[in-house]
């Protein structure tokens, strides 16, 4: 079914339209979550219109808001109906919220509900089968989880909305997998699976699918589960279980992602296995779900994630791919499918795509392109790989290459992803095996900025490596076939196959382990990621970093290490990303760090270090509560990034910050006891400045020059007194957040001049007093005032009059308006113009 809308919301618009509503639909708007709100002419009559059943038909998600007077409106009840019907019916996601009524009013019929049923049947009579239908789905929705909001609550709405918002934004991630660009001999055997779980009825089903490694297991398995997903009540697809098993903690990690997946709304987390299965049985013993559970190896992953049908509720499906029939057999599985080699026409097929373009012009001999089809051997993931390094290129090279194949004493997989490394020139290959040891499965963003630390030309790497079939780009993030990642684990590995010192780069924790305690010579080493499931501790010599005279990546995620002495760092390091590091020691020439990151660190200053930090980009600090003060940072001319949270001891920034010409996202926010900052900012390249909840700065900056990039600029919950004039320099400004500075006492009257300003927030400024009107000496009377603003909040600023609105060429776009908790003592005539 084609679904139009992300989100349907039913109300009763006298209980919630002008406040609570406006509100969440503000915010989902603003994260592009596209919501269907009703229009009171789509409430005629008694009926619900077709308008509308077909928007509930076309919705994601429903949410229900339970107000005090719902219940009383017949259209309210009727769109229930639909809206519980849609869901036993379509898969419709429905999420009440109880807003100023208990859940049990709306479940047991109590208080206003019951009042409002009992003057339906004074109206329908006592037995009326509507009546009834009204109460059961009453109890139903109100049995559902969701969200409350009543006077008691220590939550505000806005709280609450954005935890809303940030809920939905998780249930409505895009939930079709990619399955492959050329899906050749895929819909048969999709097909008979369909139909295999259509027979099943409502009994619980569980397939196993087995081939060899490059078959196709995982690209069938995502096509069924794109084809099937929306006939559950949930579903879960958990791919590389065998990978992410190996890993410390990884079948908690996997539990967690199950129940997640499934019920992405609530809030359970997975201490350990036993816990995580009592879990899994008991929130989904009575849900009908669809699981994919990919590349198993073990009989205690399948034990962990899917021991048996009844923990799962009826009609539920339960997908497993493996490479080991024995292990699907012995299992509760109650099918096992052998996945086929393609056919001979689908293998030549597809190997053409891959090896000929439109554009190719090359005449290959046919005896050529049947040896590598042999070499192939009807396995998908090889008759890409060989087809893509043989594009292109002239018959004696197939030649060449087809003899190279002959040669190698390997699996015909292994051969071909072999010539295709061998393939590959010196950067090229540097580029994969980083991603293969490290980076799979990671954003493509994320890895171009730490490769390109490495004086890698990343971008053409990596289109050369999906242009070779070795990596896929997969909504952003780079994906390899788990044999592809071998290959190139296996290499690095067979650098040295008895000891990781000899090895260009380490991931696993015994490697590391082993090494680290040690003071010696490590130069063959350049890339160090650890990324870990659970806390692990290790200690080191404060000298086993720098004796790796190679090393340019160190990524140490929760691993706590401790050290006698300072660790030193290598000069030759590009990228440090290290949460809970001991003490270190920077080298006086690490000048080419490129990113500084640490979490819940006890450095104090960063002091004389970053004067040699010349090719510095980022620094990203959190929750590094003895940090006190930001030095000159004049000479890092590059800084493009500064991020600073809840720095709790930090007092000053060096001046420095207001003159790097390439920065262009500084942030500050929660540094509770920050009092001085550069007085001015230069900095032309800035495209967001935070500075939110630094309690204790008073003075805002000033603006010099046009910054023709800043489009965020928030410093609320500060201390500042004004806003400089020189704020009109904010030429491309969107947002302003200036909420909470409860010492602002005026704004400049050229604000009026932000012509690109779309929302402005000044909640609970209360000694604002009173907003600048629109003065004639320093404003256009030819021009729109505000000419691009929508939303204005100004609630709790003391206010007693609104001239600033009333002139006629003042808001024309405005679209939300919040003056509550003022002191008018009459609405501002000017509200009559706005008809939107």
């Amino acid at each position: 079914m084609k679904r139009n809308y992300h989100v349907f919301l039913s109300f009763r618009g006298t209980d919630v339209r002008q406040g609570f509503l406006s509100h969440l639909y503000a915010a989902l708007d603003q994260k592009g979550i596209y919501t269907f709100v009703d229009s009171e002419e789509l409430r005629k009559g008694e009926e619900i219109s077709l308008a509308l059943i077909r928007a509930i038909e076309e919705s994601h998600v429903a949410i229900i808001v339970f107000s005090e007077h719902y219940a009383s409106s017949r259209w309210c009840l009727e769109e229930l109906l639909k809206i519980m019907e849609c869901k036993e019916k379509n898969g419709l996601k429905v999420f009440p919220m109880f807003y100023k009524v208990e859940p049990r009013e709306v479940r047991e019929g109590r208080d206003s509900y019951k009042r409002a049923m009992d003057n339906h049947e004074s109206k329908l009579g006592k037995d009326s089968e509507k009546v009834k239908r009204w109460k059961k789905a009453l109890s139903k929705a109100g049995s559902l989880s969701g969200w409350e909001l009543n006077d008691r609550d220590e939550r505000d709405e806005a709280e609450l909305i954005q935890s809303i918002v940030k809920e939905l934004s998780i249930c409505l991630r895009p939930r079709s997998l990619s399955v492959a660009k050329h899906p050749v001999g895929l819909e048969s055997q999709v097909q008979k699976l369909i139909s295999l779980s259509e027979s099943a009825g409502s009994d619980v089903l569980m397939i196993g699918l087995w081939g060899p490694g490059g078959i196709g297991k995982t690209t069938i398995a995502k096509a069924l589960y794109n084809a099937i997903q929306k006939q559950f009540w949930g579903s879960s697809f958990l791919a590389q279980v065998r990978e992410k098993s190996n890993q410390s903690g990884g079948l908690v990690s996997l539990q967690n992602r199950l129940l997640s997946g499934i019920l992405h709304h609530k809030e359970l987390t997975v201490y350990d296995v036993d816990g995580g299965i009592s879990l899994i049985q008991e929130r989904l013993c009575c849900k009908k779900v669809l699981l994919v559970l990919d590349d198993v190896d073990d009989m205690d992953q399948l034990n962990a994630l899917a021991g048996k049908g009844d923990w799962f509720g009826e009609g539920s499906r339960i997908i497993v791919t493996s490479r080991d029939r024995h292990l699907l057999t012995s299992h509760d599985k109650n099918y096992v499918y052998q996945v086929k080699t393609l056919e001979d026409n689908e293998a030549r097929y597809l190997f053409g795509q891959h090896a000929f373009t439109n554009s190719n012009k090359v005449e290959i001999r046919r005896d050529l392109i049947d040896g590598a089809l042999h070499y192939a051997g009807g396995l998908p993931l090889a008759l890409e790989v060989l087809g893509s390094f043989l594009r292109e290129r002239k018959e004696p090279e197939w030649e060449s290459t087809l003899h190279k194949l002959s040669k190698i004493p390997e699996s015909k997989i292994d051969r071909v992803l072999k010539i295709s490394f061998d393939g590959l020139d010196e950067k090229e290959r540097e580029i994969f095996l980083d991603i293969a040891c490290f980076f799979k499965g990671k954003s493509i963003k994320d890895i171009q900025e730490v490769l390109d630390s490495c004086d890698f030309d990343t971008t053409i790497g990596i289109e050369i490596l999906i242009e070779r079939s070795l990596i896929k780009n997969e909504w952003g993030y780079l994906q390899m076939h788990d044999l592809v990642q071998l290959m190139g684990r296996n290499i690095v590995k067979q650098e040295c196959r008895d000891d990781p010192r000899k090895r260009s780069r380490l991931w696993l924790l015994e490697d590391v382990q082993n090494i680290l305690y040690e003071d010696m010579v490590m130069d063959a080493v350049e890339a160090i990621v650890l990324n870990l499931c659970t806390p692990e501790k290790m200690t080191i010599s404060p000298g086993a970093f720098a004796n790796m005279k190679s090393l340019r990546i160190l990524i140490l995620r929760k691993v706590h290490i401790s050290s006698q002495g300072p660790v030193r760092l290598p000069k030759e390091l590009r990228w440090l990303e290290w949460p809970n590091p001991p003490d270190l020691e920077f080298v006086p020439d690490l000048k080419k760090l490129v990113r500084l990151h640490f979490k819940n660190s006890n450095i104090k200053q960063l002091g004389g270090n970053c004067q040699n930090f010349i090719c510095l980009k980022s620094i990203e600090f959190l929750d590094c509560k003895s940090l006190a003060s930001v030095p000159d940072l004049s000479s890092a001319p590059l800084l493009e990034s500064i991020y600073l949270l809840r720095c709790k001891s930090l007092v000053e920034v060096h001046q420095s910050i207001g003159d790097l010409d390439k920065l262009k996202h500084l942030t500050m926010a929660e540094c509770s006891n920050l009092r001085i900052f550069p007085n001015t900012l230069n900095t032309k390249s800035l495209q967001m400045l935070r500075l939110n909840d630094c309690f204790k700065l008073e003075k805002c900056p000033d603006i010099l020059g046009k910054m023709e990039h800043l489009e965020y600029f928030d410093l609320r919950g500060t201390a500042i007194k004004e806003v400089p004039a020189s704020i009109e320099n904010l030429v491309s400004v969107k947002t302003i957040d200036l909420g909470f500075c409860k010492n602002l006492t005026r704004l400049p009257s050229n604000i009026h001049k932000l012509k690109n300003l779309e929302s402005l927030y000044l909640s609970c400024c209360s000694n604002l007093a009173k907003f600048p009107k629109n003065l004639e000496d320093s404003i256009d009377l030819d021009a729109d005032l505000f000419s691009s603003l929508k939303w204005l909040d100004l609630q709790d600023c003391d206010l007693s009059e609104a001239e600033f609105l009333e002139n006629a060429s003042s808001c024309p776009k405005l679209r939300h308006l919040d003056l509550a908790n003022n002191k008018f003592t009459h609405l501002p005539t000017c509200f009559n113009k706005y008809d939107h």
